[in-house]
């Protein structure tokens, strides 16, 4: 891989999608952050399920701050784990009350003291909340960073940084909102569709299978 061929890739990916937006359904921060710590191995249209009820009775980290546990996890019950997230949903909005005066932190490393937060979490909110240049690496980013040849590696954050070495920095906000998208409309961790990926010329593994037909 080189620059050349990286911005190639996220190129023709932009033309092939054209605008790409973040699947959780927010308003604002603080509804980000939460959609973001429900998402956990939860599919984003789960969460869009649950949370408008969640949001109009805990309209902010305060009022979540001071939510009833059982009730949370009555509203949260369709997403997985619901019942470790509502533990990890309201003491996030404790400390976000408590440790920074009600104001979501902005860097890396306040963010993943966050109960729930996470790197890949932490990233999605720099990116789609404060956006500050930064690529969150989920299931999908990664198996496509190993297709297309950014890295052969299982580890997210060496794919995280192989992607940010070969992707311009003005591209990294669009980039991982790209390749989740091609992950989950051409590129699926089963069958991917070489055929009709836009990118099939330019991907390791796509000019494997196209040499095979």
């Amino acid at each position: 891989m080189n620059r050349t061929r990286a911005v190639k890739i996220i190129e023709k990916l932009a033309v092939y999608y054209g605008e790409t937006k973040a699947d959780l359904s927010f308003s604002g921060l603080y509804e980000l952050t939460i959609a973001v710590v429900l998402s956990a191995q939860t599919t984003d249209k789960q969460v869009n399920s649950v949370t408008p009820a969640l949001f109009k009775k805990y309209p902010d980290f305060r009022k979540l701050a001071n939510a009833s546990i059982s009730d949370v996890e009555n509203i949260i019950r369709g997403v997985g784990l619901y019942k470790t997230k509502t533990g990890n949903i309201i003491k996030l909005s404790k400390m976000v009350i408590n440790e920074f005066k009600g104001k979501l932190p902005d860097t890396m490393e306040e963010l993943i003291r966050l109960p729930g937060v996470g790197r890949k979490s932490a990233n999605v909110i720099l990116s789609i909340g404060y956006n500050k240049p930064a690529i969150a690496v989920d299931t999908h980013v990664l198996r496509i960073s190993n297709r297309i040849g950014f890295i052969d590696s299982p580890d997210p954050v060496k794919v995280e940084t192989a992607l940010m070495s070969f992707i311009p920095r003005k591209y990294w906000i669009k980039a991982h909102l790209l390749l989740i998208k091609h992950g989950r409309n051409i590129c699926p961790a089963r069958n991917p569709e070489c055929n009709d990926c836009p990118v099939n010329k330019l991907c390791d593994f796509g000019k494997k299978e196209m040499s095979l037909i």
